[in-house]
């Protein structure tokens, strides 16, 4: 390892909780040169929902083994977790894979194959939850300078003589309407061309599955998840702006609250209702103050699952 066991990866290597067993014991290695850093692997079995070996990353050289009765069960103990980065299924049963793929919150999936070793571009890495670092663009993968960049708008060419809404999802359609007598002209066609614009590029690009390296000898699928988003405006956000965010969730298939510290105008709050998307009108003071309370409430309820006959 690249420095002597402390803290938690100590305890993972030395410590067991409730009827967890040693399959293979780790011990540090009657070779290692007195750095305290080689390591023989270990293996714990007995593993049990919502334990510490369970809910905890340790980066090191010890594997917790878990049962679980059905597939479905199993993906429940997999997604407990606030992690998600890799993934694995061995299995000859399509709908049995079709049920993991559907359900597996990782960023990357592997199907009867080592877990190990991404390759830049065939394997484009990153991952989800706490396990998603930066702007969330997968290294390696065909959009990920696109996330290190920065954006402007640009002119869309002469304005609509009809401004039609055509081709949209009736929910994205209601939505722009619904903030037609709040805005400017100029502000209103800026945000039908960017609905349809974005339209567009979610049929071309980000509602397909493709395999961005063609092998042939194996298939390396590209896709794009939706993920729950918190949306923050501040005071000075312009609606139209802001309805672009909300409608990009829309088209998504993405949750997402929204969080604003002006009020919104009363036909968009209708159509915004009618999403059932819940939305806050809070100071920057209290949008802080209900992240903290709500992340403290995940914090008790992982230390909740942890302890025995917690609900």
């Amino acid at each position: 390892m690249i420095e002597q066991p402390h803290g938690k990866l100590a305890w993972a290597l030395s410590e067991r909780e409730g009827d967890e067993q040693w399959l293979i014991e780790p011990a540090l290695s009657r070779e290692d040169d007195g750095s305290g850093r080689l390591w023989t692997p270990g293996v714990r079995v007995g593993v049990q929902p919502g334990s510490r070996f369970h809910t905890e990353e340790f980066f090191g050289p010890v594997l917790g083994v878990m049962h679980a009765p059905t597939l479905a069960r199993a993906v429940e103990m997999q997604n407990a977790v606030a992690y998600g980065l890799t993934a694995g299924l061995h299995t000859q049963d399509p709908d049995d894979l079709a049920y993991w793929l559907d359900r597996v919150q990782a960023g990357n999936l592997y199907v009867n194959r080592g877990i190990t070793g991404a390759i830049v571009q065939r394997q484009p890495f990153g991952g989800w939850k706490r396990s998603a670092v930066g702007p969330g663009a997968k290294a390696g993968g065909p959009n990920y300078l696109i996330g290190l960049g920065s954006w402007r708008s640009q002119p869309g060419g002469p304005a609509s003589s009809t401004l039609h809404l055509r081709g949209l999802d009736s929910r994205i359609t209601a939505l722009i309407e619904s903030a037609q007598s709040s805005l400017e002209y100029e502000s209103f066609e800026w945000l039908r061309r960017s609905a349809l614009s974005d339209a567009l590029a979610w049929d071309r690009e980000f509602g397909q599955v493709r395999d961005v390296s063609h092998l042939g000898v194996e298939r390396n699928l590209f896709r794009y998840r939706p993920v729950p988003v918190e949306i923050r405006a501040t005071a000075d956000a312009a609606l139209q702006d802001l309805l672009r965010v909300v409608i990009a969730g829309v088209r998504s298939g993405a949750d997402f609250v929204l969080s604003t510290p002006v009020g919104l105008p009363g036909d968009v709050r209708r159509a915004l209702g009618d999403l059932d998307a819940p939305v806050f009108l809070e100071s920057d003071e209290e949008w802080m103050q209900r992240m903290l309370r709500e992340d403290a409430v995940v914090e008790e309820s992982r230390r909740c699952r942890r302890a025995t006959g917690c609900a």
